[in-house]
């Protein structure tokens, strides 16, 4: 049998929409009352996101100066995932078809992700996402996990993963950072890395996965037509 192993946030939900609007949030907050920022256009801060400028120097970028971009910084940790901003995610166009057809397929699907158990039950009721996923399938921090890095914790999620789910002939984790990737290789899974989350072609063709492609839809597709057993490491646009 085949298993995926998906992430959550960039294969699956888009946060584009909340990281801005916390972004907008926390410079309104940190700027004085007379002074001039230069709000970040969506386009331009996600691009700084994906090419993992640090929050520091996107509040520079803005405008604001050093002690605001560090207090900018402690804001946008403290709020970014606080429930009034999760309203703000997406779904990626064609992620629920993938899904669908990776339940088709009879393919054993997991989902792995940095998100807490409040924070992907939130999820899976907005979007009715729980239909694919049942309890034993899914990975994630407890409510009251300390987090270090997601490139150190989520390791960790792989490793409990492995030790409990079933074992089958292949694996492939699908996601959209380096913490993906570095999980999947670290316990000799093939990683696909996606093009729909928070990194760009470049931060993750430094991390060596195996194949990269645009979304979830193209992997699954190549997948279920067979089509991974090319040279490695590939890109597909």
């Amino acid at each position: 049998m085949l298993r995926l192993i998906t992430d959550f946030d960039g294969p699956i939900v888009d946060v584009s929409e909340r990281y801005y609007r916390v972004y907008q949030f926390c410079l309104e907050k940190t700027r004085r009352s007379d002074q001039a920022v230069q709000e970040l256009s969506k386009v331009e801060f996600w691009q700084l996101k994906r090419s993992r400028v640090p929050e520091k120097q996107i509040a520079l970028n803005s405008g604001l100066d050093e002690a605001q971009a560090v207090e900018f910084a402690q804001l946008r940790r403290q709020t970014v995932h606080t429930e009034p901003y999760f309203a703000y995610d997406t779904l990626v166009p064609g992620a629920v078809e993938a899904l669908l057809k990776i339940q088709e397929a009879g393919i054993d699907l997991a989902v792995m992700t940095m998100r807490r158990v409040w924070e992907l039950d939130y999820a899976f009721q907005k979007f009715q996402l729980g239909r694919f996923f049942p309890e034993n399938r899914c990975y994630c921090l407890t409510n009251d996990y300390v987090k270090t890095r997601d490139i150190e914790d989520k390791p960790l999620l792989m490793a409990k993963a492995i030790a409990e789910l079933p074992a089958v002939a292949d694996s492939w984790m699908i996601g959209d950072t380096e913490a993906d990737i570095t999980a999947a290789k670290k316990h000799g899974i093939k990683a696909i890395a996606v093009e729909s989350g928070i990194r760009d072609r470049a931060q993750l063709e430094f991390y060596q996965p195996d194949l990269i492609v645009r979304d979830l839809s193209t992997a699954v597709n190549l997948i279920l037509e067979g089509k991974l057993s090319q040279p490695q490491p590939i890109y597909i646009p």
